[in-house]
């Protein structure tokens, strides 16, 4: 015999099922933000950070023969904005903007000097050095400097972070921001200056040797 409840689990549609599926994980997320937001709640399910890594192994040496001549600071605000084609930034997509700051070096390779690079008069009292062009770095960002100003996700974006193994992922707006950092340091004239250091390093090193006369030119 079909009792009253029977037929009434039968008539609801598939899609009725769908719809309390979604309200009720809808729900679920807006409590935990009410219980992030209240205070005092949030620390009766605190967490407690333990690292648990292993000793850092070191893998390869490398000698440097490069001149550290100069360094530049620098800092952008990156804007990173990701639309959707079809439906609002509200369902799908998301903005960032985010501050980083970072440093990049420029040196002089001292290392690939020849015979034909250094000239010495007999009396050992006039040098001549040609150097290579100043380079820059890797542009360097700084953690503890950079940071998200603000975050906005749609709800399809906020749903993928459940399931994410990295949710709210900053790696796409740090490689902008070192981007734009090269960028800036290519226009800085940091190499300029680091050859004019460099130069009055060698002149002040060679010059306490004896050496009277010191030439330091660029462009091998």
């Amino acid at each position: 015999m079909t009792t009253p409840i029977g037929r009434l689990h039968r008539r609801v549609p598939a899609w009725a099922k769908v719809l309390g599926a979604v309200v009720l994980l809808l729900a679920v997320l807006f409590a935990g933000l009410r219980l992030s937001l209240l205070p005092g709640l949030k620390d009766l399910f605190g967490t407690e950070t333990r690292d648990r890594s292993g000793p850092a192994l070191l893998e390869s040496i490398q000698d440097i023969s490069r001149y550290d001549a100069a360094s530049g600071t620098f800092q952008v605000v990156v804007d990173l904005e990701k639309d959707a084609k079809f439906l609002p930034d509200a369902v799908r997509g998301s903005r960032t903007l985010y501050v980083g700051a970072g440093t990049v070096d420029a040196y002089v390779d001292l290392g690939a000097l020849g015979p034909d690079d250094v000239r010495v008069n007999e009396e050992r009292t006039s040098a001549t050095l040609r150097l290579p062009h100043a380079r820059l770095g890797t542009p360097a960002l700084a953690p503890e400097r950079s940071y998200a100003v603000s975050k906005q996700r749609g709800l399809l974006d906020r749903l993928g972070d459940l399931f994410s193994d990295n949710p709210n992922s900053e790696q796409a707006v740090q490689k902008l921001a070192v981007r734009h950092i090269g960028t800036a340091a290519k226009e800085s004239g940091l190499t300029a200056r680091a050859e004019t250091n460099t130069t009055d390093m060698l002149e002040g090193l060679l010059r306490s040797l004896g050496f009277e006369k010191v030439r330091v030119t660029y462009g091998r």
